[in-house]
């Protein structure tokens, strides 16, 4: 557990303003900054924030995920925190959240006593009556970000003193903050920094204005709370303890509500699926329906390297994914939402005419800020020392207007996994789909960045190919499902071509399929082959496929995605952890090809190394476990629902087939998730009812 000296935890300055260099060793690293694993997140499903074990806040930007810090601490020691604990304690005894919740829990023994600290971003039931936000796009629901932080302490036993240091420093710790009073007591201060939003702090405890910091200290015995709040909007604000626990419960009412809508196997990973399911609701964005691929930027992929990009937006791509695994849990809500996003950046603006007097439709991008708006430029913050020197950091993403293909492919295959579970496909879905088909029709045959965003040459990578087929392919099923036989017929076609092509060319010397046309190096986006259904999970070409990267690019139950040394990313070889998604498609693949023990002890050692809190970052280094990059990662926790679902079916219809059915509606469920989530695999090699059926019989896949 990571240990920091109190008076550092308050918000000391960075060693790089006090001239000094930064620490040569990992320990010295260790000291100053807490390990990327050790954070928890909290989410309102409109901000987010991380604390650090020293129950410091260290990361949170305002008023969009995507917009500058108000606490970065995370990337430089000096870039704001906010800080409520025991005065002479920084390792609590234990953390957690409360169950089904976004509730952070800690407990910190010290040497008079024992407190418990809560925090929570509060979300409360609608409360806007009589006005509408600016950035509700999506139908509104029942609930509403009260945008606002609770942080409250109690005394369990004997007595406490506890400090609260709260020091902004808006834009990326550029602007510090500037405080007033703005009642008679010393209870209600106000920031009055004029280009940024109004922060204000308000509570029970006696601040002082120190600065950019406000300050208090309270002794608390056994049985006394304390409380301190903090908005960044006019929304109404709690003044009592009363009120506070209110909000508490409304907040955890929310949480637990949302998530007993899913369907969750009873077995004893059904916790790190519950947990997972919330990290990935609390990543979305429930004004427009997009979902965040993370909400950090440049936790670095390699500590003390260059990997380090921003990721506070929503990927195409990841999203799809996501999608899939909260359709297996039975969460379509937030399927509908974001294909109603994908919807709103990709129609025209209104009064946008093209030439010919036809409202001319947007390309779909790689990546877009959850807000829809305008694309990110990439930018380096040379002001940051970043994480553990880690440099540069950066804000907005260049790979927006990058030239990747396979989210074609995850488009429509969303939209087709969507439909199956809806049993209906509207006229904007439609829209998109016919869009993204002929898309993919008129550049598969191009060169592409590739799903991991290489910044080197463009290649003809397998993978893209691969979902190129699957956006036609889907594409024709839909078309067939809309009573479009003759476009399906030739859809059906095309894919064909593209399908000969992929096997013709992208299949190596040892008879698996290789990173790109004419290359004989691996890569781990391969393992999703059996999943998409490009061809059964018994062909020798995947089983040889799998068989090789778990031989090639693993270091135990972790996978790399490929080997730097041996594939042009833009960074000369430069070293990176596994990545685990990657790991987790091991799991799911191993699965598909009838490697169950495998695949459940792989599964066992990944789960093991989830964060204390059950969080996973992008990547993790396999030697010593240490999460790496943005953190925690929407696309690892959907992998890893997806891993876990496959092996629990496949466990649930072993112990069926060996004992009978013993009419337990919750295997029964499990059973019915993990079909939910392979029927795609199934249909396309089992004759089964439908619209599938019919297209088979009109043509037959390979």
């Amino acid at each position: 557990m990571h240990s920091l000296d109190p008076s550092n935890a308050l918000g000391f300055r960075s060693l790089r303003d006090q001239g000094s260099p930064p620490p040569s060793t990992p320990e010295a690293l260790e000291a100053i900054f807490p390990p990327i694993g050790d954070y928890a997140f909290l989410s309102d499903c409109e901000n987010t924030l991380l604390v650090a074990p020293t129950g410091s806040i260290e990361w949170m930007c305002l008023p969009k995920p995507h917009d500058p810090s108000l606490f970065g601490t995370i990337l430089d020691r000096s870039a704001g925190s906010f800080r409520l604990a025991p005065v002479e304690s920084s390792v609590p005894a234990h953390r957690q959240y409360l169950p089904g919740t976004m509730v952070l829990s800690t407990t910190w023994q010290t040497r008079s006593g024992w407190l418990e600290v809560n925090d929570f971003l509060a979300i409360g039931p609608w409360y806007r009556t009589g006005e509408r936000s600016m950035l509700q796009r999506r139908t509104p629901g029942d609930s509403d970000a009260r945008h606002v932080l609770v942080r409250t302490a109690k005394c369990l036993h004997g007595s406490v003193d506890v400090m609260l240091n709260c020091e902004p420093s808006f834009n990326y710790g550029r602007v510090d903050a500037e405080w007033e009073y703005t009642g008679t007591s010393y209870d209600h201060v106000s920031t009055t920094n004029a280009d940024y939003n109004r922060i204000t702090v308000t509570g029970d405890m006696r601040f002082g204005i120190e600065g950019r910091a406000i300050r208090a200290r309270h002794r608390l015995v056994e049985g006394e709370s304390c409380f301190v709040v903090m908005s960044w909007t006019d929304a109404p604000l709690p003044t009592s303890q009363e009120e506070v626990n209110l909000f508490k419960s409304e907040t955890s009412r929310f949480w637990r509500g949302w998530i007993d809508g899913g369907q969750f196997p009873d077995h004893p990973w059904r916790e790190l699926l519950q947990r997972s399911a919330l990290t990935l609701k609390g990543l979305s964005y429930a004004p427009t329906g997009a979902i965040l691929a993370a909400p950090t930027t440049s936790l670095p992929e390699n500590l003390g390297g260059s990997r380090n990009w921003d990721y506070r937006y929503t990927w195409i791509r990841d999203t799809a994914f996501a999608l899939r695994a909260l359709h297996a849990l039975g969460f379509h809500t937030e399927a509908d939402d974001f294909l109603a996003f994908l919807g709103d950046v990709l129609e025209p603006p209104r009064g946008a005419v093209a030439t010919t007097g036809v409202r001319a439709r947007r390309h779909l991008q790689v990546l877009y800020p959850v807000d829809g708006g305008d694309s990110p430029v990439e930018v380096e913050l040379d002001h940051l020392t970043g994480y553990v020197w880690s440099r540069p950091a950066r804000v907005g993403n260049g790979a927006y207007n990058q030239t990747q293909f396979d989210i074609l492919g995850g488009v429509v295959d969303c939209i087709y996994e969507h439909t199956r579970s809806r049993d209906a496909l509207s006229e904007r879905s439609w829209r998109i789909v016919v869009q993204a088909v002929e898309a993919a029709l008129q550049c598969w045959r191009e060169p592409d960045r590739g799903i991991w965003e290489v910044r080197g040459e463009p290649r003809h990578f397998t993978y893209s190919k691969v979902m190129c087929w699957v956006a036609v392919e889907r594409g024709a099923r839909l078309a067939m499902l809309r009573g479009e036989k003759a476009r399906a017929e030739q859809w059906l076609s095309d894919a064909q071509v593209i399908h000969d092509d992929i096997c013709a060319n992208a299949v190596g010397p040892r008879g698996c399929f290789t990173q790109s046309y004419g290359s004989d190096e691996l890569d781990a986006s391969l393992l999703v082959l059996p999943m998409l259904g490009f061809l059964p999970p018994d062909d020798e070409r995947i089983r040889s496929t799998i068989f090789a990267i778990a031989d090639d690019l693993t270091d135990g139950p972790f996978v790399f995605r490929y080997r730097p040394e041996k594939t042009d990313d833009g960074f000369d070889g430069e070293g990176e952890g596994s990545f685990t998604v990657c790991s987790f498609w091991l799991v799911s693949a191993l699965v598909a090809i009838g490697e169950l023990d495998s695949a459940r002890t792989h599964c066992e050692k990944l789960i093991g190394a989830a964060s204390t809190l059950g969080l996973y970052a992008e990547e993790l280094d396999p030697t010593t476990e240490r999460h790496l990059g943005n953190f925690p990662q929407a696309l690892t926790h959907l992998a890893l629902i997806n891993a876990i679902l496959s092996v629990i079916g496949v466990e649930a219809r072993e112990g069926e087939a060996s004992t009978g059915n013993a009419h337990s509606h919750s295997w029964w469920n499990a059973d019915k998730i993990n079909s939910a989530d392979t029927i795609a695999t199934k249909e396309i090699w089992t004759e089964s009812t439908g619209s599938v059926e019919i297209i088979k019989t009109d043509k037959s896949l390979p």
